[in-house]
């Protein structure tokens, strides 16, 4: 009985550990489990494919150099996450900083004109603030759901949540975002 309940595949977990010591292997295998969801999930962070292919680079990057520091915890997605969510908030600190515009920037354009880089800051930056209110998994369904346009089948597969946990923080964010986006 235990021979059909033990799966053929190895878990994510399994792989993590694996690449902590080194594996290649494992840690192709585990890039090929996760690179979909990992992706989906920095594109609703960062909203640019091409910044999230860079990114996606930089996270496995990472976890191949970090994974020997991974703890087994049973979910080894959500660590890959943290790391992910931590380079984008870089990236964001480093866009600002390069980005900040001057005054005689804006005296040399056309006053009046749509300004893109302006309104994408200030929209990020409302979206920033009223996701603040999330608890972390409530926004990471939110984020994945919403922008990156998974199933929440998909989101409570790769976070290892059951679905009906999914679709209740699911609800109960989107209550909150109406709520405090109804007070601004």
């Amino acid at each position: 009985m235990n021979q059909a309940e033990k799966p053929a595949v190895q878990t994510d977990e399994e792989l993590l550990l694996k690449v902590g010591l080194g594996d290649e292997e494992a840690f192709r295998n585990l890039y090929q489990n996760t690179d979909k969801t990992m992706y989906s999930f920095i594109l609703s962070i960062v909203k640019n494919p091409q910044d999230a292919e860079e990114l996606m680079q930089e996270v496995y990057l990472k976890v191949w150099t970090s994974a020997a520091l991974y703890k087994a915890q049973g979910k080894p997605l959500a660590w890959m996450f943290t790391i992910a969510r931590n380079l984008c908030y870089m990236k964001f600190r480093d866009q600002k900083h390069m980005a900040d515009i001057g005054l005689d920037d804006l005296v040399e354009g056309e006053m009046g004109e749509f300004c893109p880089q302006l309104e994408n800051v200030a929209d990020r930056l409302a979206l920033q603030a009223a996701l603040q209110i999330l608890k972390e998994e409530e926004r990471r369904i939110v984020l994945l759901h919403a922008s990156a346009g998974m199933k929440h089948r998909e989101i409570a597969a790769s976070l290892g949540m059951p679905l009906a946990t999914v679709l209740s923080k699911y609800n109960r964010a989107m209550k909150k975002l109406e709520n405090y986006l109804g007070k601004e």
